[in-house]
């Protein structure tokens, strides 16, 4: 998987959106692997076009503030 480093995203941001029209890229952040980025067509492959849901739980001092 080809990378990019975080500061790459403004200064190779043509770059990488051509990478990633191939094939998902790698977004490095302290070197370490952090993010993803890949093409529409791609995510959809990979999520069937179905939305991707999570759930949360909040404790009720959380769902006091949300009020």
């Amino acid at each position: 998987m080809k990378e990019f480093a975080v500061a790459d995203l403004t200064r190779k941001t043509g770059d990488l959106f051509e990478a990633a029209t191939i094939s998902p890229v790698a977004i490095t952040k302290h070197r370490k692997p952090r993010y993803v980025i890949m093409s529409m067509e791609r995510y959809e492959s990979l999520t069937h076009g179905q939305e991707i849901r999570r759930a949360f739980r909040l404790n009720n001092d959380e769902a006091d503030k949300l009020s």
